[in-house]
């Protein structure tokens, strides 16, 4: 195990130093910057053209396209698989002589610029960004100028493609020009907008939005928020809101625009259905309306369910004073399952008896008239065979008589 140990942390020291070693020889390489899909070319310190050397690039050896001309490196048609630390060893004695960390990447293009006001009327920013990426390092110039006077300019601490502005005056009729110029080892590009101190002023959003319901009403609900924090003067440059809302089950909204106002009782919500809401303020007199709050949901209010209770008299329940929990019955007094088995043996009993009676009844119709069929077969014969059984009409009779 400690043979284990021991291996893994020489691995992790060894990784160390060779990072360690790259970056420090590429602090001493010079940087050369190269187009995207170009012919580069890299000269190897100030030797000489009939020079011989050797290049390596990332301490291996070059497997791109490429040709070498004396001291010369020529890469064909670079790209981003191109960057590194390219090395030249003079031959024969193999002695380095120069480094270059190649960087390949593509100009900038203009940049797409936005000012806004979110603090009026103490000033603006303006923001700025690429469309495409130059993967090098690009740098961005600011130019701002109110009456062809150029304007102090301080660049934001957290946001580097911001600046922050001042007015120099209030309800000016000079409009205002700011220009962004995008630089890099490859090119610049440059491009400007101008604006009127009107048309730029839109507040953050109300913050704190709040949504409860009002008790004992169920279409009510309370709204309040604050101003946004960033306005700096509410009382002199008041603002105006908008509030929009729906219920959850439906996608239209509702919408209601309130004056100098940090409230609002919504009076047609839907009973016990969940609501959002959002709020936007603005200047009372200029500029543009704010992004939309952070929703807020809530729901009217609900009376809570009453008990049902029973208005019948076979339903009241007599009043009895609480006994054991489990007393056992008295002497002589059945309980309702005994009453219950009484029964259903009474009932039984009958049953049976009943079945009894029918089945006596049944033999005896069944033997009478068995011997009436016997009366009138012997009948018959007497009266109609002539006496072929040999009997007189007295003997017939006689035996008839006696069945």
């Amino acid at each position: 195990m400690a043979n284990i140990v021991t291996s893994f942390c020489c691995v992790v020291l060894a990784a160390v130093v060779v990072v360690y070693a790259q970056r420090r020889s590429q602090q001493g390489a010079r940087i050369q910057y190269e187009r995207i899909g170009s012919d580069v070319t890299m000269q190897c310190g100030s030797l000489d053209n009939d020079a011989s050397v050797t290049w390596k690039v990332n301490g291996t050896d070059v497997k791109a396209r490429r040709r070498e001309e004396g001291p010369r490196l020529i890469l064909m048609e670079v790209n981003m698989s191109s960057n590194g630390l390219y090395s030249c060893f003079q031959n024969p004695d193999g002695q380095r002589r120069d480094q270059i960390n190649l960087r390949v990447g593509l100009p900038p293009k203009e940049p797409q610029v936005a000012c806004r006001s979110n603090t009026y009327p103490k000033g603006f920013y303006c923001s700025w960004h690429l469309q495409h990426p130059t993967y090098i390092p690009t740098d961005f110039e600011v130019d701002v100028q109110h009456n062809q006077r150029p304007l102090e300019v301080t660049r934001d601490e957290v946001h580097k493609n911001r600046c922050h502005v001042k007015f120099p005056e209030l309800f000016s009729s000079f409009p205002y020009r700011v220009n962004v110029t995008a630089v890099n080892s490859l090119g610049r590009a440059s491009n400007a907008i101008s604006f009127e101190e009107s048309s730029i002023v839109k507040p953050d959003p109300p913050e704190k939005v709040v949504a409860k319901p009002v008790a004992n009403n169920a279409r009510r609900l309370e709204v309040t928020w604050n101003s946004p924090s960033t306005w700096p003067d509410v009382e002199t440059f008041p603002l105006k809101y908008f509030l929009r809302y729906r219920p959850l089950i439906r996608d239209q909204w509702q919408h209601v625009e309130l004056s100098d106002s940090t409230s609002h009782i919504i009076t047609d919500a839907y009973a016990g259905k969940e609501y959002i809401i959002q709020l936007a303020a603005k200047d009372m007199e200029i500029g543009t309306w704010s992004d939309w709050s952070v929703a807020v949901h809530a729901t009217p209010w609900m009376e809570e369910p009453k008990p049902i209770t029973s208005t019948t008299e076979s339903d009241i329940i007599p009043e009895t004073t609480p006994g054991p929990p489990s007393a056992a019955p008295r002497v002589g007094e059945p309980t309702a399952a005994c009453s219950t088995l009484l029964w259903s043996t009474h009932l039984l009993l009958a049953c049976v008896l009943l079945s009894i009676m029918w089945c006596v009844t049944s033999l005896q119709c069944y033997f009478h008239a068995s011997q009436s069929l016997s009366l009138y077969i012997m009948s018959f014969q007497c009266h109609n065979s002539n006496n072929a059984s040999g009997m007189t009409n007295e003997q017939c009779k006689s035996i008839i008589y006696k069945s």
